[in-house]
């Protein structure tokens, strides 16, 4: 066993709890003896049966006085661990509220923890922040530059939060701050912009480009966001599942079609399809599917403390997310955790 922060009687604090990250982590700290309360903070209650140790209370973290609130709380259940994950999982067209909940809510989400520290404190990210970039390496480290995307916003707000974490990381060292960049969770109940892009029957691919095209597992997520909870890691760490697919491989396993498109003619018919709603991926979305975006996720597995090792392929995480059972045909199973 790894060794883990003394957690008799822990209380944790999530933002973002009604996100699947966060309704996971709610679930599996309720059912964990060594955590004596877990408060759920979001505008609206999770979807979990009332009652036991989870206690709901609504915190938006657009409003301008939630600091001052969130620290109230810290202080009053004398919070042990904060953990961050209040940050969307598809874009939206309300792009100034989505800057407020993310970045400014960042920030607000840092001032209370400035003013009464938690003992530990992690951040949900996401391997987006890295960019897709022609002179990306085959695999990104955590010491790659997050350059984001110039034309999206959606990946931007999650640098600049990211980025008042680690500095938040420099100037108080007495706090131990995780940050876990996820690549793109896939799985049979998970919603966010990837499942919702391979939901369609039809796909873009880039005339001359095929990519490799990385996943983690809903359940391999989870586990280790449960795991950075326990555990004294701090410093980035990028959760990766299983192994890479080229984009095509990954169309043809899910059944798509394949629709081979110029990038101008791509670019112009998804900014039109973009701006009228049809589609939830704005045609920024598209330079992942040109140019490599791939982390490295020997550091995780590698830290003593964290120890994350993905349990599912990448085959059987685009299986599960079709809703195609081990029986019918995958190779490569791996038992998911918990």
């Amino acid at each position: 066993m790894s060794p883990a922060a003394p957690s008799s009687g822990r209380v944790v604090a999530v933002t973002g709890a009604c996100t699947y990250l966060g309704g996971e982590l709610l679930r599996r700290l309720e059912e964990d003896p060594r955590y004596s309360k877990v408060l759920a903070l979001d505008i609206r209650p999770p979807a979990l049966a009332p009652g036991g140790k989870v206690e709901f209370i609504k915190v938006d973290l657009t409003q301008p006085t939630v600091d001052a609130e969130l620290a109230t709380l810290l202080s009053r259940y004398k919070v042990d661990t904060f953990v961050h994950g209040a940050f969307l999982s598809h874009p939206t067209h309300a792009a100034e509220w989505a800057h407020e909940l993310e970045d400014v809510g960042t920030m607000h989400v840092l001032n209370a923890c400035a003013g009464v520290p938690p003992r530990r404190l992690v951040m949900i990210s996401t391997t987006l922040v890295y960019g897709a970039h022609p002179k990306n390496p085959n695999f990104l480290s955590e010491e790659s530059e997050l350059r984001g995307h110039r034309d999206s916003r959606f990946v931007n707000d999650k640098v600049r939060a990211e980025k008042q974490v680690q500095r938040f990381a420099r100037e108080h060292a007495d706090i131990e701050v995780c940050i876990l960049r996820f690549a793109p969770i896939l799985g049979p109940t998970i919603s966010n912009m990837y499942t919702r892009f391979f939901s369609r029957p039809v796909a873009p691919v880039m005339m001359g480009h095929d990519p490799l095209m990385q996943f983690v597992h809903e359940q391999d997520a989870a586990f280790a966001l449960t795991r950075a909870v326990e555990a004294r890691c701090t410093g980035a760490f990028n959760i990766v599942g299983k192994g890479v697919l080229p984009y095509t491989t990954v169309l043809a396993l899910l059944g798509r079609v394949p629709v081979p498109m110029p990038q101008i003619v791509a670019r112009q018919l998804t900014k039109v399809l973009w701006a009228t709603q049809l589609v939830g991926s704005p045609p920024s979305f598209l330079d992942f599917l040109l140019y490599l975006c791939v982390a490295d996720g020997q550091k995780a597995r590698r830290d003593p403390s964290l120890a994350f090792s993905p349990r599912l392929s990448i085959k059987r995480t685009i299986l599960d997310f079709l809703g195609i059972a081990p029986e019918d045909g995958a190779t490569d199973v791996a038992r998911a955790q918990a």
